[in-house]
């Protein structure tokens, strides 16, 4: 059903336009728009209406004049003109079409909605896929590629409007949200976009957040896809993207399938592999054991290359010190991380072990 601040705004544009006072009632004899027109006597009036509405579409009592709304047949809504003295019947007449013509859009933008999740979802069979996509006139031969956003607050409403309010209009893409805490986008492409746009679309997404709505978003994308059945293919992409990004790159806010790197190798591995690398590497010997500035130390030298002099400059470090803080990471596993082969090693294991307090938390 159509919302009451949708219905009032009808009822005050057929005021402004016809003259009339108008109030909308449900089937239950309630007034929900309009109720400032309304008298005590028109209650009585209405609930003699609804009693007859399967015989009716038009009634007068009194001095005011009653109209039945139908969805699909079926009486919804009673249309109420009070005491009006202009042409009634074609004032209700055009107000009862624009209030089911706004019925059937809202129904067919609510089935639309229910069939884009259903299909990120995989709830749907192939034939089922296509027969509603003719019903509903989705294209189902377009490019698309589906975006995650999530918002690092929880200001997922200011969110999700913005979102609805720059793509919703296009009817080839899609606004919506199967869970909490993200909101999806299926974006329509043109035949000669690629991967750039979606580069582009993605950084536009988080600048416009950022700027407009005053919230931060880390924004994932799946790949392109050609054909509407793949569009779930193009949904775990991206929530996988986004899952790789929350463990191993919680500072970048675009993140691309296609450009998860290492990240997507590790995030792949069974558990029992990754545990058997940890005890490989530290010999049973708890992660946590390295103190913070030790990591911090270390993830700056991966940063600038094992670069001792540029890593010291850039935490203001003396190099002695530095090489001290490193050799401390030699003496607790064995691993120079000085050297390119044990600074790999020790930074696959770094990030295994991350994966692994993601799974632990999530459970």
């Amino acid at each position: 059903m159509l919302s009451n601040q949708v219905l009032h705004k009808i009822i005050k544009d057929i005021e402004r336009i016809s003259g009339a006072q108008c109030s909308v009632w449900n089937m239950e004899g309630k007034c929900i728009a309009g109720v400032e027109n309304t008298t005590a006597v028109m209650n009585r009036e209405v609930q003699e209406v609804i009693e007859d509405v399967a015989w009716l579409t038009m009634k007068s009592v009194n001095k005011n004049v009653y109209f039945v709304v139908s969805d699909e047949g079926i009486p919804v809504q009673i249309l109420a003109l009070k005491e009006y003295t202009g042409d009634c019947q074609l004032v209700g007449e055009m107000a009862v079409s624009q209030l089911e013509n706004l019925q059937q859009a809202y129904k067919e933008h609510l089935d639309k909605n229910r069939f884009i999740q259903n299909l990120l979802l995989d709830n749907l069979l192939l034939a089922d896929i296509y027969n509603q996509a003719k019903r509903l006139h989705v294209e189902s031969d377009t490019k698309r590629a589906v975006f995650l956003i999530e918002p690092k607050t929880s200001d997922d409403a200011m969110v999700m409007e913005m979102l609805r309010g720059i793509y919703a209009g296009d009817t080839k893409d899609f606004v919506t949200a199967v869970s909490e805490g993200s909101m999806i986008l299926i974006k329509a492409l043109e035949e000669s976009e690629g991967y750039e746009a979606l580069l582009k679309i993605a950084k536009t997404i988080v600048d416009m957040m950022e700027t407009e709505a005053m919230v931060n978003v880390r924004v994932a994308y799946g790949t392109i896809v050609n054909e509407l059945k793949d569009v779930s293919k193009s949904y775990k992409e991206a929530g996988m993207a986004l899952d790789v990004g929350r463990i191993f790159y919680a500072e970048r806010s675009v993140l691309a399938y296609n450009e998860l790197g290492i990240g997507r190798l590790i995030y792949q591995l069974p558990v029992s592999l990754c545990e058997m690398y940890l005890q490989e590497v530290f010999e049973g010997k708890c992660v946590d054991q390295f103190d913070e500035e030790t990591i911090a130390a270390v993830n700056k030298f991966f940063e600038n290359n094992l670069n001792i002099s540029e890593t010291a400059r850039q935490l203001y470090l003396h190099r002695n010190t530095l090489v001290y803080r490193l050799e401390k990471i030699q003496k607790m596993t064995g691993l120079d991380v000085r050297t390119f082969d044990d600074a790999l090693t020790f930074k696959i294991a770094m990030m295994v072990s991350e994966h692994l307090k993601f799974l632990k938390q999530r459970e």
